[in-house]
């Protein structure tokens, strides 16, 4: 899809003559626009537009298709060559991919060549980026991409995960890294010291600002908080930082002036089809969230019924503390869904309106707490492993969730309280 302005109106979407995965764009000096993308092997095709003055003088701008597709270099010999990425400095062409698989063996490798479509000539020095075969905490550094600074300065940004423990796992996902670049010899040096790593601390002059203008930027009022954050629900839009899946229907979340209603479809946390589910990313091994949770119409509660907070990997691994109507009773549960082993592990009688949830985390264990009022202590409903609702496990490598949802009932969400460990 195209536009004049990147707030639309957008045109259709164009499809390509070509299948594949990872695609890029690439503007080059003389104004011609190159895709590159992955299928069975790394290629480059021209993009190429046409521009029609209608008779109101207005300009249309349309696709006019792709040129044939080329494939210019398949890497050092790595296996899944993907995610290609094309540059242009100082004459040379340069295409950096990433090799090794996603998984413990990814790596990043770079070649240039003075034409577009190649031959491309490998780097000396491949490959560029990795963390394989190393002690560092950071694994499966991989998948990077090139950004040159206002000062000069050269950056790379990479996926790269941080496990548990041994025998590898993670529970985060694939996280953004950042690493220093400098050039060397026409090849970018990548690393602190260019070490070619991915480091968990970083030390480099190349900050494209002075301290004093980062507190400026991240104290505005454009800055939105990614780890501690309190939402009292109180506004008419939701804070950024959650997210919905599965297609959301609008019509299951409502603003109160009380907080945030969730109207509850018959769809549980096991179901691919839309629910009444919001979520955040789990960002820290170590963290509490707490959500206080209010039932509308408690008197009427479906059999069945529940709402609460959970830990989500997918709808196939997940861990979730509920308020519940089961065999009649109103109770408190704790479940776990792991693979096809699907178990409540504990009930306990609760008949209260309210209540306060909350989720701890811990690179061993997720535990599940309540309690009815503020100046209470939390009581413990159950606790589930870590490493169940891992990659390694779940086979998902976007990371877990923490999410707030409702089941076939109407609740008010309202107050949720994230923090990480310190």
């Amino acid at each position: 899809m195209y536009a004049e302005d990147p707030y639309g109106e957008w045109s259709d979407p164009v499809k390509l003559p070509f299948g594949g995965i990872d695609p890029s764009l690439f503007f080059d000096e003389d104004g011609r626009i190159y895709y590159t993308g992955t299928d069975k092997g790394i290629f480059i095709s021209e993009l190429t537009f046409a521009k029609t003055f209608s008779e109101s003088g207005s300009v249309n701008i349309s696709c006019t298709g792709a040129g044939e597709q080329i494939y210019a270099w398949n890497g050092t010999g790595g296996n899944n060559p993907e995610g290609p990425h094309l540059y242009k400095k100082g004459g040379l062409y340069y295409l950096l991919i990433a090799e090794g698989g996603t998984e413990y063996c990814h790596m990043v490798t770079v070649a240039r060549s003075r034409s577009v479509y190649g031959p491309y000539a490998a780097c000396p020095h491949n490959p560029v980026l990795t963390n394989r075969s190393t002690g560092l905490s950071i694994k499966a550094a991989g998948h990077a991409d090139l950004v040159e600074t206002k000062n000069g300065s050269w950056w790379a940004v990479c996926l790269g995960i941080r496990p548990l423990g041994y025998p590898f796992r993670h529970n985060l996902g694939r996280e953004t890294m950042l690493v220093p670049v400098v050039w060397e010899n026409g090849w970018p040096v990548m690393g602190m010291n260019g070490n070619g790593h991915v480091d968990a601390e970083i030390e480099t002059k190349l900050l494209p600002c002075t301290e004093a203008e980062f507190d400026r930027e991240f104290t505005s009022s454009h800055y939105i908080p990614g780890s501690d954050v309190v939402d009292n629900f109180d506004t008419t839009i939701m804070h950024p930082s959650w997210n919905t899946i599965y297609n959301p229907d609008d019509g299951m979340y409502e603003f109160s002036a009380d907080g945030l209603i969730l109207h509850g479809n018959r769809q549980g946390l096991s179901s691919s089809f839309p629910k009444a589910l919001i979520c955040r990313r789990q960002e820290h091994f170590d963290f509490m969230a707490e959500l206080t949770l209010s039932i509308m119409n408690m008197e009427n509660m479906p059999e069945g019924s529940e709402a609460g907070i959970a830990i989500y990997m997918n709808n196939r691994h997940h861990y979730e503390g509920a308020v519940a109507m089961r065999n009649g009773r109103r109770c408190l549960i704790i479940r776990r869904r792991i693979g096809n082993l699907n178990a409540v592990e504990n009930v306990i009688d609760c008949d209260k309106e309210t209540v306060i949830l909350r989720l701890l985390g811990s690179k061993e264990t997720y535990s599940f707490y309540y309690k009815v009022s503020e100046n209470e202590e939390s009581v413990l409903i159950g606790c589930g492993e870590t490493h169940y609702l891992t990659t390694e496990v779940g086979g998902c490598f976007t990371g877990n969730y923490i999410a707030i949802y409702a089941v076939d009932m109407d609740v008010v969400c309202k107050k949720f309280v994230y923090k990480s460990a310190k």
